[in-house]
């Protein structure tokens, strides 16, 4: 039994914020080494296009990371990139991370990203963000099932944000796509009591109608 059941605001919450702030160290490198590689490609070969866009797009999705992890935009992210909401998971976070470090660690091979053209401190930048980030994007997946409440319906973003409040914060509407679920099952659980009233006979309703 995953440790945040028994202690949502010990272990789990914790630990959550713990591999938070790793997260965003790891994001914050892969940043960095982008946009290294961006300046060495435009000095190098003269800014190749396609390659240069590449860089900037991977810099800019580890920013657009950070700020999920630092928690802003919550209703924005809810209504538009739920995946990335406080209503999911660690998985897509993961995976992007992933998927980020591998590009980093794969344009090392690369004449205008070599260790020659970026030099010993910058190559051995970009060589510990993409290992880093690839690193804590396991971690993160391992986390995601590990400290979620899977029968209070409860993931593992909210048990970090909330702690042992996180079955009360769960469906606050500043949530969003929570409040919605909240919305639609307090309206499943009466439509059948506003069902059972309309069933009722006129006479017995007192509404003064004949038969």
């Amino acid at each position: 039994m995953p440790f945040f059941k028994r202690d949502l605001n010990g272990s789990g919450y914790i630990v959550l914020n713990i591999i938070r702030g790793i997260n965003i160290i790891a994001l914050l490198s892969i940043v960095a080494a982008s946009f290294v590689m961006l300046v060495r490609t435009f000095v190098v070969s003269k800014f190749f296009f396609f390659d240069g866009v590449s860089h900037v797009i991977t810099g800019f999705l580890a920013l657009a990371l950070i700020i999920t992890e630092v928690g802003l935009f919550r209703r924005y992210l809810s209504n538009n990139w739920p995946l990335l909401s406080i209503n999911s998971g660690f998985i897509t976070l993961a995976i992007l991370m992933i998927i980020l470090s591998i590009s980093i660690l794969g344009n090392l091979n690369k004449t205008a990203t070599s260790r020659k053209a970026l030099g010993s401190t910058f190559w051995q930048l970009t060589i510990a963000a993409g290992v880093l980030g690839g690193i804590i994007g396991v971690i993160n997946i391992f986390a995601n099932y590990l400290f979620r409440d899977k029968a209070r319906g409860l993931t593992a973003r909210q048990v970090r944000a909330y702690g042992s409040t996180a079955p009360q914060k769960a469906m606050s509407p500043e949530l969003g796509y929570g409040s919605q679920q909240g919305a639609y099952v307090t309206r499943s659980v009466s439509a059948p009591r506003q069902a059972h009233m309309s069933d009722v006979h006129p006479a017995h309703r007192g509404d003064g109608q004949p038969f």
